[in-house]
């Protein structure tokens, strides 16, 4: 069965508009961990707008620290920010013990890599990142902009086709381009035996970012998680802060998928959580798993039943209980919003669980 990802460089117009979200939620926890924040960023043909509502004593210039971030991720065209925020509504302000949305998450993990997820993501997200890394640290690719996606295709367990889209410098011939992706990019990660390797397809890739396009925080969704290979509701993480469901239930709906995969209970696992507004536990908990190494049951794991008993029974999933768990109110953001949240140390919420 084939199974196609996506991912995409810090450049890319909705990463960079996720990044300068999370840049913002970032900053306000530095300076207030009670703050309340929920925002989102629109980038377009030279300028920026950062909507949305925030709750906070901390006061500092959103339009500075986004055009910081923007300068940071090699972008040198100057953008006009426009910035529109608002108290959260008094309504919102009243709800202390409930979420304050509805929400859906799932989480998943996988013993098929060493990060607990599905290998194309993982293959996708490091052709991400040494992409960026080529471009930032190698002279030899001063050429390169910050604009750049990867899409990979996996057919069982081996890659069978990908394509990358790079942005470049007018000045470097668009063969060259494909070469030098070719030998320094492609074939060191995938080898060159029955993978096909498309490079730029359509041509030269030299008008990119916001001059080409637009960009908008928390459409990346399907990168940002298990690259669409799971089921996933319609909430986005950045620009929100650690009390939003919407953020701390997709890290612990993760955490938990990975203990279950850890524990050898499932080989793999998906987790789901279903939130109503108003109410701090969730409405609805199910964990299904594959695989596992439960005596009789040998090649089919735990029963769906029984693994939603188990986390029942060991896992408190309000928000709040979440946050304190996974020591969420901490200014790690800005580092999610790009190769994916998941997969990566340094996050809490990656860490090997003990109960």
């Amino acid at each position: 069965m084939k199974k196609t990802v996506e991912s995409v460089t810090q450049g890319h117009p909705d990463k960079v508009c996720d990044q300068i979200a999370d840049a913002i939620v970032d900053e306000y926890l530095r300076r207030d961990k009670q703050a309340r924040v929920d925002i989102n960023v629109l980038g377009s043909h030279g300028m920026m707008m950062i909507g949305g509502e925030v709750t906070s004593t901390a006061d500092f210039d959103l339009g500075a620290l986004a055009k910081h971030v923007y300068a940071e991720i090699g972008y040198k065209d100057d953008v006009e920010v426009f910035v529109n925020i608002d108290a959260q509504s008094a309504e919102m302000k009243h709800v202390h013990n409930g979420v304050t949305d509805n929400a859906v998450v799932n989480g998943f993990a996988t013993s098929e890599t060493r990060e607990l997820l599905p290998r194309a993501v993982v293959y996708a997200h490091n052709l991400a990142r040494r992409l960026d890394d080529l471009r930032k640290t190698d002279p030899a690719f001063s050429w390169l902009k910050p604009d750049g996606k990867i899409q990979l295709t996996m057919d069982g367990g081996h890659v069978c086709a990908v394509t990358v889209l790079a942005s470049h410098q007018v000045s470097i011939d668009e063969k060259d381009v494909k070469t030098a992706l070719l030998e320094r990019l492609l074939v060191p990660i995938l080898g060159e035996d029955g993978v096909a390797m498309y490079i730029n397809p359509i041509g030269t890739f030299i008008d990119a970012g916001f001059k080409a396009d637009s960009g908008a925080s928390g459409r990346k969704m399907t990168v940002d998680t298990y690259g669409g290979l799971i089921p996933h509701g319609d909430k986005s993480i950045s620009g929100k802060d650690p009390s939003r469901v919407d953020r701390a239930a997709a890290y612990m709906a993760r955490y938990v998928a990975r203990y279950l995969v850890e524990q050898g209970l499932a080989h793999s696992a998906m987790v789901s959580l279903v939130y109503s507004m108003g109410r701090a536990e969730p409405v609805h908990i199910q964990a299904t798993g594959m695989g596992g190494k439960m005596p009789g049951r040998v090649g089919f794991g735990l029963q769906a039943g029984d693994l939603t008993q188990l986390l029942k029974k060991t896992f408190d999933f309000r928000p709040e209980a979440i946050a304190e768990r996974l020591n969420l109110f901490q200014p790690v953001y800005r580092a999610t919003a790009t190769y994916g949240h998941f997969g990566r140390a340094g996050f809490p919420w990656e860490e090997s669980l003990v109960v």
